[in-house]
């Protein structure tokens, strides 16, 4: 099983766009083996420290393997959508885990 969490920022004004992206693309992760664990957005005050900046939202998301990760990131539905978080992110950091 591998993970992925993302550090999610976007740009200010911006956050309606970054909501309407998320609507058509979250519920493609079960197409592919994917479940969201996890999906927070932590307020500025929860923030004790950061080298990086505050992010918006944070998600902890699963797929059973890298072909099914691939595979969400490629969904042709999904890409469709692209122009909608090019709009509203400022950037996105993207950690690789698994259990140990």
């Amino acid at each position: 099983m591998l993970y992925f969490t993302q550090l999610v920022f976007v740009k200010n004004g911006q956050e309606a766009v970054f909501h309407a992206f998320e609507e058509q693309v979250l519920p493609l992760l079960a197409r592919h083996n994917g479940t969201l664990l996890y999906r927070v957005r932590p307020p500025s005050v929860s923030v004790l420290a950061s080298a990086i900046g505050h992010p918006y939202e944070v998600h902890l998301v699963s797929f059973p393997a890298r072909a099914n990760f691939e595979a969400y990131r490629d969904d042709p539905e999904r890409t469709r959508h692209m122009a909608l978080k090019d709009e509203s992110v400022e950037r996105i950091m993207l950690i690789e885990g698994s259990l140990l």
